[in-house]
């Protein structure tokens, strides 16, 4: 794959963004694997911070069940071989066995290497309470 145009950049993460979360609202591992860097710093909105394996393995043992993800991209930024994407994500998941609704402002890194978009690292933010 060539570098494309900044835009051509663009729609491919939002494509591969789509994805990862479609990967894990399905329950397909492999799917999200995939698309991620084999040194993924996955941090969730607890602080805990996941490697790429510790997170397959909590995907696999069910300790995180994604219900439903929106998450609105309110822009991409691309320098090189390096894309951040700056949004929110909003789910209903059950983590470690309690239903949570999850309202968080979102970073997420992706990398390219040997032509291919990976993810890198991942960072949510809780959004502070509607007052």
């Amino acid at each position: 794959m060539t570098a494309g145009t900044a835009a051509d950049v663009e729609a491919t993460i939002r494509d591969l963004e789509e994805s990862r979360y479609a990967a894990v609202i399905s329950g397909d591992i492999e799917a999200f694997s995939a698309h991620a860097h084999p040194d993924l710093a996955y941090t969730h909105s607890n602080g805990v911070t996941d490697t790429l394996d510790s997170y397959r393995e909590k995907l696999r043992a069910g300790y995180y069940v994604y219900h439903r993800i929106d998450h609105p991209v309110d822009r991409i930024l691309v320098c090189g071989d390096t894309a951040v994407v700056v949004g929110e994500m909003h789910a209903d998941i059950t983590a470690g066995g309690t239903r949570k609704t999850l309202a968080n402002k979102a970073l997420a890194v992706w990398v390219r290497e040997n032509g291919r978009w990976l993810l890198l690292a991942y960072q949510p933010t809780v959004l502070p309470e509607a007052r």
